[in-house]
């Protein structure tokens, strides 16, 4: 690591100079504290007794060999801030590899080069995905799935890779994305409130054990994707809060410190805040062979604490172009995902065309306006009816990304099922004609865990998903329908290859009375039709015109009886009259259902 362009900010390889690393002469440890009095170093192996560590920089870099030190020990630093009346505390190491497990808080000593990936095959393929299949599962690992040989319920990354890489497998989706594995103290922050940034999780083994995790879902063709908080830390006192007594990663204005989740703000103003998480992003996709980020509260990096009134931060709004075109330059295949819902402009342009850098951002404004119209009562859809076609005005602005996410599933929001309109039985062919419409729409493709088999319970990180529920028909069915979904859109082109480019077109969205949409997807030689009819008014005799056609085959309907619905399974192709429009077809179509021909 250069120490000149760590402290301009430039750093992305701060993680092999700071932290434990292993020499031949021992294990060397280094931080940084700028405004200490004095910086000592305490571990287990010599009973916590303190030893000076030495200012090996101006800036306040210090350090320490320890020669009988070895991995697995733990280690911290004692800290004695300048001011006198400022309490002495022993720190974690914010570069350490490993934490102790909570409420313990101490950094362990890891050793990185143990584990050797064989996912060669894997990453000389992989790519941002621009033409290709993205089908992501978001997953909270805590909860997916419980072990109960285990006090917590925990799986170990090792024991959990077998599992959920078959199911994610056999249920048609390509992408795994994890909520935050960093080290947290609380588990109801899901990771998102950090206190070790270079340290997965102890609640589910070590970094070995998190590389297995990877290099198993590599093997499996499963792309891997880590969610990445770049804007506020843990307030817990051993971890950056203050970590020198001062204001070192946070910000020194009192309206600026907090954040609305009463976590500590990074400054992204210092260039040694910068390096730290341009390093540690960098860290997560060399070291440990992650496929992408996700970057969450990206609009709070946007505008200052995510109000448009007060303006855009240029420092953050620099820090983000900066750290995405440099991990673009050393890793041109991940995908940077943005978790954004404001309408910035640029956010997935190229740096150097005045974006943002992100190849993806999540359509906020699509996931609020579809959950919107699936919850109205049915009478009400034909005077909201252009909701669902809104989102086709602004869609060539960003490469975007559709998610129905953890945040949909909680805190009084209900499930996605659960949203749908009506009574229990009312709810499926809803939810069934909602994701046909959601994988017929241009974007990627994301859906929380306990989605594809309709779970009716609001997700807690403290229970695993209800899988019992798979004992009902009806959701068994339902489970049934979402892998045949996934399939479909993993092997067809036309739901896919062109979803920036011109593969999307509408051929009717002016049946306002009736709720019927049809759409075109099509990519090459790939061409797909999608109906739907989302009133509750009973079967509708739709009467469409396609060019350039000879005939519909059926490929999946929304309705079919294995489904839970009312409609015999059919695959007969269907024969319609020329006319100058095209090839004009009549259909019945059930009330809220759909069909992919």
């Amino acid at each position: 690591m250069d120490i000149h362009q760590f402290f301009l900010g430039n750093a992305f390889d701060a993680y092999i100079y700071f932290g434990a690393h292993l020499t031949e002469s021992g294990v060397v440890f280094r931080t940084l504290v700028s405004n200490a009095k004095s910086v000592e170093f305490i571990w287990e192996g010599d009973d916590w007794t303190p030893r000076p560590m030495q200012r090996v920089h101006d800036g306040g870099i210090y350090e320490i060999t320890v020669s009988d030190a070895v991995p697995g020990q733990m280690y911290k630093y004692r800290i004695t801030p300048q001011n006198s009346n400022a309490d002495i505390i022993d720190h974690c190491d914010p570069y350490g590899f490993g934490m102790e497990l909570r409420p313990q808080n101490a950094s362990i000593i890891r050793d990185l080069s143990c584990f050797t990936f064989h996912d060669e095959n894997w990453m000389k393929k992989r790519s941002d995905h621009k033409h290709r299949p993205v089908n992501i599962y978001e997953v909270h690992l805590g909860s997916w799935m419980t072990n109960p040989n285990d006090t917590n319920g925990w799986y170990t990354y090792e024991e959990i890779a077998p599992k959920l890489v078959q199911y994610v497998k056999a249920h048609g989706y390509n992408y795994i994305e994890f909520m935050p594995l960093s080290e947290h103290p609380a588990d109801c922050s899901w990771g998102y409130q950090s206190t070790g940034f270079f340290a997965p999780t102890a609640r589910y083994g070590t970094a070995l054990g998190l590389m297995q995790l990877v290099d198993t879902c590599h093997h499996a063709g499963i792309g891997v994707i880590l969610d990445f908080v770049p804007v506020h830390f843990a307030v817990d006192g051993y971890a950056l809060n203050h970590y020198d007594g001062t204001a070192l990663y946070e910000y020194p204005e009192k309206e600026d410190t907090y954040s609305e989740w009463g976590s500590c703000n990074f400054i992204h103003a210092r260039g040694e805040v910068r390096s730290f998480l341009q390093s540690n992003a960098a860290y997560w996709l060399e070291i440990f062979h992650f496929d992408g980020l996700r970057m969450d509260a990206v609009s709070r990096l946007i505008y200052w604490g995510g109000e448009e009134y007060r303006g855009t931060n240029p420092a953050s709004l620099q820090f983000l172009q900066h750290m995405n075109q440099g991990l673009h330059q050393r890793q041109p295949d991940v995908m940077l995902i943005a978790e954004d819902s404001t309408c910035y402009p640029g956010v997935t342009k190229p740096v150097e065309k005045g974006g943002l850098g992100f190849d993806y951002k999540w359509d906020m404004g699509w996931m609020h306006n579809t959950l919107d119209f699936f919850k109205m009562h049915p009478w009400e859809c034909k005077n909201h009816y252009h909701q669902l076609t809104f989102s086709m005005q602004y869609f060539w602005d960003s490469n975007y990304l559709l998610p129905l996410s953890h945040d949909e599933n909680v805190h009084g929001k209900a499930t996605i099922l659960q949203k749908m309109f009506g009574d229990y039985d009312q709810k499926f062919p809803q939810a069934r004609a909602l994701y046909l419409y959601m994988y017929v729409h241009p974007g990627k493709k994301l859906l929380f865990m306990g989605s594809e088999f309709g779970q009716l319970r609001e997700w807690t990180e403290e229970q695993e998903q209800d899988w019992q529920i798979l004992s009902y028909p009806i959701h068994d069915a339902f489970h049934h329908y979402m892998t045949e979904l996934n399939r479909l859109y993993l092997s067809e082109p036309a739901l896919y290859a062109e979803d920036y480019e011109d593969g999307f077109r509408w051929l009717d969205c002016h049946q306002e009375q009736r709720c019927i949409y049809a759409i075109e997807r099509r990519a090459q030689n790939s061409r797909l039709l999608v109906l739907l009819h989302l009133s509750d008014d009973g079967t509708a005799q739709y009467t469409f015109s396609v060019p350039c056609c000879q005939g519909l085959e059926p490929l999946l309907h929304t309705e079919w009886e294995r489904f839970h619905g009312t409609v015999k399974e059919s695959y007969e192709i269907l024969h319609g009259d020329f006319t100058r429009e095209g090839m004009q077809f009549i259909m019945d179509l059930p009330s809220h259902s759909g069909i992919c021909l």
